[in-house]
């Protein structure tokens, strides 16, 4: 296992050599963590290519370490802005529903036993994560409105399966409530893709050069955007 200090923390990786590959690859797997694979190459190469992605590979392992496995217990992990938090359930007799709260460390989540399965704890989550995203989300739509002079005609939350937002053909435009687990670089990115497809529907070149006043880092934003899975 080599190892690379990134700031306060220490990315550990291995590499996989593959000698049919034309260029180095960097993936980040549950099982195996973070993967360097391509044709041989010394350490101090190899330590500069996962330098160069550093801040990338951290978000990632993030996301990974985040994914739900099955069950919703005490120290199971809630991806909120960008980061995953620890998660504390405590049964308490005291209240008569189930209660959410967020520390900036951690969320607690007060259960009566009577409320006590896994379907109720996942909708008062997902419920609580909805309130988040509709409250922040709405406040930054409404701040790149501003700053970039374009306007919806309507904001929509909604759960999709595919898409982190879209925009229609009447200008309103949909998020999706899961945006509330990107860091906040990708959620202005999200938002403001789709304040210039009021502008223009399609993905022209006159898009990418609206998008790019606003935005001048998009492509990097994009292809960080293109590795969250939805």
């Amino acid at each position: 296992m080599n190892k690379v200090p990134y700031g306060n923390t220490t990315i550990s990786y291995v590499f996989e050599e593959n000698k049919e590959l034309k260029s180095h690859y960097i993936t980040v797997e549950r099982d195996r963590g973070v993967v360097l694979k391509g044709k041989a190459i010394s350490q101090a190469q190899a330590d500069a290519l996962i330098l160069k992605k550093a801040a990338w590979i951290i978000e990632k392992l993030e996301m990974v370490r985040s994914v739900d496995t099955g069950k919703l217990q005490t120290g199971s992990r809630i991806t909120y802005l960008g980061r995953s938090y620890y998660l504390a359930i405590i049964e308490d007799e005291s209240f008569k529903k189930i209660e959410v709260k967020f520390t900036w460390s951690k969320f607690i989540v007060h259960l009566p036993k009577k409320l006590s399965s896994q379907e109720k704890l996942a909708d008062a989550l997902a419920q609580y994560l909805r309130k988040k995203a509709i409250s922040k989300i709405s406040q930054r739509v409404s701040h790149w409105e501003k700053q970039t002079g374009l306007k919806s005609e309507a904001l929509q939350f909604m759960k999709m399966n595919k898409r982190w937002g879209s925009c229609t053909q009447q200008n309103k435009i949909i998020i999706n409530v899961d945006a509330i687990k990107l860091p906040w670089p990708l959620i202005d990115y999200l938002i403001v893709h789709e304040l210039v497809h009021t502008k223009v529907k399609s993905h022209s070149k006159e898009f990418w050069a609206e998008l790019s006043k606003h935005m001048p880092n998009w492509k990097q934003l994009d292809e960080r955007m293109g590795d969250m899975k939805v």
